[in-house]
């Protein structure tokens, strides 16, 4: 079997990606996995919503496990309320958005397995939201 080594840590990426209110903290790359997994915290404050559309992912399965608050995740169009300690997994090609409807500021645990997404997107995203303000 050939193994690939590799360069343990933790945390590699101490970097926070502001995408207009949320908030977003890579912990694990597909540098870092082999391109098996990636996760990110996300944070979004009190009655934040997700700016765009609701999407979907055809190329990797996206787990939500909450950290703290409660974010609602509307998946193929039902609302499920994800709250500390509690996770759901988002199919690959199923349509999703998520609301804080709560004054509580909410964070989650985003992992997308396999690693198809990185920081670089978020980065991008940001500033495409940046210029179009």
């Amino acid at each position: 079997m050939l193994r690939t080594t590799i360069d343990l840590h933790v945390n590699p990426a101490e970097e926070t990606i502001r995408v207009g209110q949320l908030a977003v903290r890579f912990l694990l790359t597909a540098e870092d996995s082999m391109g098996s997994i990636a996760a990110f915290e996300l944070t979004v404050p009190g009655a934040g919503r997700l700016t765009g559309p609701a999407h979907s992912h055809d190329h990797y399965e996206e787990t939500i496990y909450g950290l703290g608050g409660v974010m609602t995740w509307t998946v193929d169009g039902k609302p499920i309320d994800v709250g500390s300690g509690q996770a759901l997994c988002i199919p690959r090609g199923t349509v999703h958005r998520f609301d804080n409807n709560g004054s509580q500021d909410a964070k989650s645990l985003c992992v997308i397995t396999p690693a198809a997404l990185g920081p670089e997107y978020f980065r991008e995203v940001a500033e495409v939201s940046k210029a179009a303000r």
